[in-house]
């Protein structure tokens, strides 16, 4: 079993704090493994699952089940419902069992659709809740190099001399068969191809289907089978919907329920002290990038997951408000991502396959924001500092440095 000890963590933060705590992320992302980890320290505990028969009968029976579990102790049961939000009116069902029975019970709750896009004004749950957010395994997690936190937010160009060559092959790994445990854990890229036509057709033909009611089921899973292509540049809805011949809020509604179901995940532009920045494309990126031919592309897209997890996380635990963008202007100049804190450039990031020289890009939005800037490549053993004036560019081998990501 893959130890997931950097959510285990961020579970004991929050579930200090509140009793009732909502785990979101991708299908077979581990939420339910990580659950059932987490009860094993508790002596009272139940698992409840929404898509079993039998559980879902017994709560149609009597939605209070909980109250019957088998007790050893006298110590507070941890209760876990899992897929509840596919029952019709789980918000106001979460909502009556934390104000009856919050001081008696910790609630787990687990999901695969986005169970946070209901934290929104006038939502029956507001502040009876804290969520954290499961995602596939990343290098950083796999790595025994994370900084601390706060050690990190001090200087994020630090990074150690040691070269982990465990790094390097948890990065190669992750490249072909996915952060997924399932096929990570087989290390074989036919059993990650079987999976994942059977991981896709899951999600599109079965959940997306059952849950959204799209009509047009064919030219959803088309629209989806295009984004690989389309990974690294700005996503131009109008051009996905001529080349699907549908409507544009077709492809914009399919997009965000993509990303409800956590298949895709999307970074907004920065133009704040940019001219002529672009401000409207987004950049869509996968969870399941071996998909992904070009080998830049796909370098992109696992940095831009590890800082998404990274960003995510740090929110999560309450370490600051942090967001994830990318920078653009008329002239298609571009850095892939920037990171700010409090709406605050904080972190420039670009990728290269292999270019030790920092881009020219770079070095002017650098000058343009005054902030830290790294350009992380994929060839191996490199760590290279450059002055940009009076600031600094690191040029580092990708899996050294995002190893080290809180």
């Amino acid at each position: 079993m893959i130890d997931r000890s950097l959510y285990l963590h961020i579970w004991h933060e929050l579930a200090a704090e509140k009793t009732m705590i909502f785990c979101a992320g991708p299908r077979q992302v581990g939420k339910t493994t990580l659950a059932k980890t987490i009860a094993d320290s508790f002596p009272n505990n139940l698992y409840f699952n929404w898509d079993i028969f039998d559980h879902r009968k017994t709560f149609t029976e009597n939605p209070l089940f909980f109250e019957s579990v088998n007790r050893h102790d006298s110590t507070r049961p941890l209760i876990i419902l899992d897929e509840i939000h596919k029952y019709r009116r789980w918000k106001n069902y979460l909502k009556g069992i934390y104000d009856q029975f919050g001081a008696d019970y910790l609630f787990l709750i687990l999901g695969s659709g986005r169970l946070d896009t209901f934290r929104k004004g006038g939502d029956s749950l507001a502040g009876r809740y804290f969520l954290f957010n499961i995602w596939p395994l990343t290098v950083a997690e796999l790595s025994s190099s994370r900084r601390v936190p706060k050690e990190f937010f001090k200087n994020p160009l630090d990074i150690s001399t040691h070269r982990d060559r465990q790094n390097h092959e948890h990065f190669s790994s992750l490249s072909r068969i996915s952060g997924f445990p399932e096929p990570f854990t087989s290390g074989k890229e036919t059993f990650y191809r079987r999976w994942f036509k059977t991981y896709r057709q899951q999600l599109i033909r079965e959940d997306i289907r059952n849950l959204t009611g799209i009509k047009n089921i064919d030219s959803a899973e088309l629209l989806f089978s295009l984004i690989p292509s389309k990974v690294g540049s700005p996503l131009s809805v109008a051009n996905c919907a001529n080349d699907l011949h549908v409507s544009h809020t077709a492809v914009k509604n399919w997009l965000t329920i993509f990303e409800s179901f956590f298949l895709v995940f999307k970074i907004s532009p920065y133009s704040t002290k940019i001219a002529r920045a672009i401000t409207k494309e987004k950049k869509y990126y996968l969870f399941c990038f071996p998909e992904i031919t070009d080998p830049a592309a796909r370098l992109e897209n696992m940095v831009a997951l590890e800082l998404f997890r990274a960003v995510n996380n740090w929110n999560d635990l309450g370490y600051g408000e942090f967001s994830l963008h990318y920078i653009r202007n008329k002239e298609k100049q571009e850095v892939d991502f920037l990171i700010t804190r409090k709406r605050t450039p904080f972190l420039l990031v670009e990728t290269k396959l292999n270019e030790e020289q920092p881009s020219p890009p770079l070095r002017k939005f650098q000058e343009a924001l005054r902030v830290p800037a790294i350009q992380l490549i994929e060839k191996e053993n490199i760590c290279k500092l450059f002055k940009n004036n009076s600031l600094k560019i690191l040029v580092s081998s990708a899996c050294d440095w995002i190893a080290s990501l809180p």
